[in-house]
């Protein structure tokens, strides 16, 4: 049996009708050679007995890609790593519930986007693309260029990013890391497995937003583990530089009108435009 070209992991945990929505966007899509992996992590609300009757009533081949997990995990981040072993797919993408693919054809232009870097003798371990803000109604483009101050600043949410299995094969997600360990993985993956992180032109998914994050105490624990995870593979006078930058380049003021919904719409219009000159 050859290897699926994408392996899809979503981890669930008393998820409702978002766990079938979110396997309802991976269907529809135009592009099939995936398979998909649901683990849950022990949920009481019927959600996973209403998927395996859902997944009765789809065609043969559909239902053969889809492969569902029940283990007990501590944490989103060891759900993940417990999901990622139990992969076969060349390249791996991590698509929450609750959040979908952007389009029908989302996985088709990233695997078109994939294929053309290959065809040019390119080979990258990271792929990563745009988000829909469903939050703010407006797409939020990445940096196209993650230098090292781009990476300082942040990197793309893991909705954006497509993993050679690979870099899961060496090391999975730090658990211990309960908001960032995404971020962290991200970095380990840059500078300890020298991956080069590939921008793609594709808006992959729509991301939900409001999540486990964004509450104000894990936004207070986020900045902690960022200042944490920076302070391991960054020198102190890189930190130095960077921080200086964010200051200048106004940071806390853009990010705060990144977020305000009746400006964040124009705020990314500018910010796509400037992307798309670089």
């Amino acid at each position: 049996m050859s290897q699926k070209m994408f392996s899809i992991v979503v981890v669930s945990l008393n998820a409702g009708n978002k766990l079938l929505e979110t396997i309802d966007s991976i269907v529809k899509q135009s592009y099939t050679d995936y398979e998909v992996v649901v683990k849950d992590g022990g949920s009481k609300d019927g959600s996973i007995k209403a998927l395996n009757e859902k997944l009765q009533s789809m065609d043969e081949a559909t239902r053969a890609r889809i492969s569902v997990y029940e283990e007990k995990d501590g944490s989103i981040y060891e759900g993940m790593n417990q999901a990622a072993d139990k992969t076969t797919g060349k390249y791996l993408y991590f698509l929450n519930c609750g959040d979908y693919f952007h389009a029908d054809n989302s996985l088709e232009q990233l695997a078109w986007s994939i294929q053309a870097e290959e065809d040019m003798g390119e080979h990258h371990l990271i792929y990563y693309g745009d988000i829909y803000d469903a939050l703010r109604g407006n797409v939020v483009a990445s940096n196209p260029r993650l230098d090292g101050f781009g990476l300082y600043r942040n990197v793309p949410c893991h909705q954006a990013c497509v993993y050679d299995r690979v870099l899961f094969q060496k090391r999975g997600y730090i658990p211990e890391y309960k908001v960032r360990a995404d971020y962290e993985h991200f970095l380990y993956s840059v500078y300890k497995e020298d991956a080069k992180p590939c921008y793609v032109s594709v808006v992959l998914a729509s991301y939900e937003g409001g999540g486990f994050s964004e509450t104000p105490a894990n936004r207070k624990r986020s900045e902690q583990e960022r200042r944490e995870i920076i302070k391991k593979y960054m020198s102190f006078g890189e930190r130095f530089c960077y921080r200086a930058l964010l200051v200048l380049t106004l940071a806390p003021l853009r990010t705060k009108i990144a977020e305000n919904p009746k400006l964040s719409g124009g705020y990314n219009r500018v910010k796509n435009f400037v992307y798309g000159r670089r």
